[in-house]
């Protein structure tokens, strides 16, 4: 693991704050997963499942409340997990991303003198002999660092063909910070991975340890600056993306200093109204191009949440499109390794066309699904949700009955629970990435809808992959072979199965209703134990008062079982 090197510059918290920083983080996630764990898990289990219901946005909000001010009041990485709900718009309810919205602009700055001492520390110089001048208020206040405009030396702006810059510094003490943060975390993680439901679907520990990597890589400004000239690389013919280019005379391990590429705000639909640009239109293209960094280019922006990509209007510009999509902040970068690039990219076309079949198969191919996994079952899910849901934007899908999503989320979560998935090493970025743009692009257009961007993307595909036309039929020719002759062999076995009346089959609606049916069956036994009970108590009262008492006492368990037995699900 990266150590993180500490100096006067950087002054370390005290004991006394780092012992309390890590027990509050971990009172707030225990109190909290006790809350969850008794309303969305122990009361349906007992029947109370409308309790849970009626409080769940109230519960929402709340949560939602008092994480802001923790991660305000902390920071550090309080503020990363913050700003990732914060963006999820179109999975997380309106109560937390509402609520969580402001944290992507709303952390403290720290007071420009600890900037300085710590950027001249890094620098070896005084700040007016390094720069013409630094302003003192930050044009941006990030959870591990801030930045603050500055204006180069004539002889620096010469060479670097720049003038004004953006001078990004760490936040003093924040590699303790981090460090105290990325123990908590790794408590909680521990926490979880007894928890049997989220330990089978992914190994928690090995996904603290990611993120911790990744954190630890994103407070060195070094690292920072050698991604962004290489997603600049891949970018260099495209224009629709900028990249802010760096001063690397003016760079160190925790200053960072960069072109100066402010301008409007992604999420910010008045000012880009107001610059004759219609948010609906941004959004189609910001997918596209995090298509590409996730599906051809394997390196993408980890991070890319408002506060970290803006719209720069090209002045006098009469292309069709006079705006350009500028990405900061590249300290959290991820990469897809060529063999699930290449599931995700199978992924996406068998999404575009609505190949139940196909998509299950690239799943498998991504490292999602155990390679013994029985996939009949899911694939037949699939199908009937491409069927019925396909091609639906949020807005469309806002349309639909409730009833029928719930009458296929039972169904089609029994195949999910009875399959081995897991999540697999390098997937959390990635699917960090996806999130974010799929919040953003809501954000900017409430119809949007992901397939209109999905489809053509996949359609480029598939032409880029019928190069290859000739080995997938040579492929598809040994499969079908293979089965050929398997074919009789595969037959006796079923043939014999029958015949000594070992075949079974899975059907998950005759299993539920046969279920419903056994409930019954107690309730009607328990009921039954529970009137003999009390009548025989009420009979041996009157000459044993103490037998009949106890008797009496007695039917309250059956009776309760029986409750129990015909409310839970």
């Amino acid at each position: 693991m990266t150590s993180v090197r500490r100096d006067r510059a950087d002054p370390v918290p005290g004991a006394g704050d780092i012992r309390a920083r890590y027990r509050r983080i971990l009172r707030f996630a225990a109190w909290h997963l006790s809350v969850t764990w008794w309303f969305e898990l122990f009361l349906p289990r007992i029947g109370l499942g409308r309790i849970a219901e009626r409080t769940r946005t109230k519960r929402m909000r709340r949560f939602a409340q008092r994480f802001h001010v923790l991660a305000v009041e902390l920071g550090g990485l309080m503020i990363k997990v913050g700003q990732f709900m914060s963006s999820r718009l179109d999975v997380l309810p309106p109560e937390i991303t509402a609520e969580l919205e402001g944290l992507q602009d709303e952390v403290p700055p720290v007071p420009f003198p600890a900037i300085r001492a710590l950027a001249e520390a890094e620098l070896g110089a005084p700040l007016d002999t390094v720069f013409a001048s630094v302003e003192e208020a930050p044009i941006a206040a990030a959870s591990l660092g801030q930045a603050h405009r500055a204006r180069l030396l004539p002889g620096n702006a010469a060479d670097s063909g720049l003038s004004t810059v953006v001078v990004k510094v760490q936040r003093p003490g924040i590699g303790a910070i981090v460090d105290v943060d990325l123990a908590a975390l790794r408590k909680v993680g521990g926490w979880l991975s007894r928890i049997r439901i989220v330990s089978n679907r992914a190994d928690v520990p090995a996904l603290i340890k990611e993120f911790s990597q990744t954190s630890l890589e994103e407070i060195d400004y070094l690292n920072e600056a050698a991604n962004s000239e290489r997603f600049a690389a891949d970018f260099t013919a495209d224009e629709r993306v900028a990249v802010p280019g760096v001063v690397w005379e003016r760079t160190t391990r925790r200053v960072l200093t960069l072109e100066d590429v402010t301008a409007i705000k992604i999420t910010d639909a008045q000012g880009l109204r107001a610059a004759g640009i219609d948010p609906a239109q941004v959004a189609p293209v910001f997918a596209s191009v995090m298509f590409d960094q996730l599906f051809t280019n394997g390196f993408f922006h980890a991070d890319p949440h408002p506060g970290n990509i803006f719209i720069t209007p090209i002045a006098g510009s009469s292309a069709e499109r006079p705006w350009k999509l500028t990405f900061i902040d590249f300290g959290m970068m991820g990469e897809v390794p060529p063999k699930t690039r290449s599931g995700l990219r199978k992924l996406l076309i068998a999404a575009a066309s609505r190949d139940g079949k196909g998509l299950v198969a690239a799943i498998g191919d991504i490292g999602v699904l155990v390679p013994t996994a029985d996939t009949a079952a899911l694939e037949r899910a699939m199908t009937h949700l491409f069927a019925r849901f396909g091609g639906m934007g949020f807005a469309q899908l806002r349309d639909v009955d409730p009833r029928e999503f719930r009458d296929f989320g039972v169904e089609f979560g029994d195949v999910v629970r009875s399959l081995p998935f897991q999540l697999p090493e390098n997937f959390l970025l990635i699917i960090r990435a996806m999130s974010l743009t799929s919040g953003v692009c809501s954000s900017l257009d409430a119809q949007f809808n992901l397939w209109d961007s999905v489809e053509p993307y996949a359609a480029q595909l598939l032409r880029d992959e019928r190069g290859n036309i000739v080995q997938d039929v040579a492929g598809q020719a040994l499969d079908a072979a293979g089965v050929a002759l398997r074919l009789p062999k595969r037959l006796d076995g079923l043939i014999t199965r029958i015949e000594d009346g070992s075949l079974s089959v899975a059907v998950p609606r005759l299993e539920r209703q046969l279920a419903r049916l056994n409930r019954t069956a107690q309730r009607a036994g328990s009921t039954l134990v529970f009137g003999a009970l009390l009548i025989a108590g009420a009979v041996v009262r009157a000459d044993d008062t103490v037998l009949g008492s106890v008797l009496m006492i007695a039917s309250v368990v059956p009776l309760l079982f029986g409750l129990w037995a015909g409310r839970r699900r």
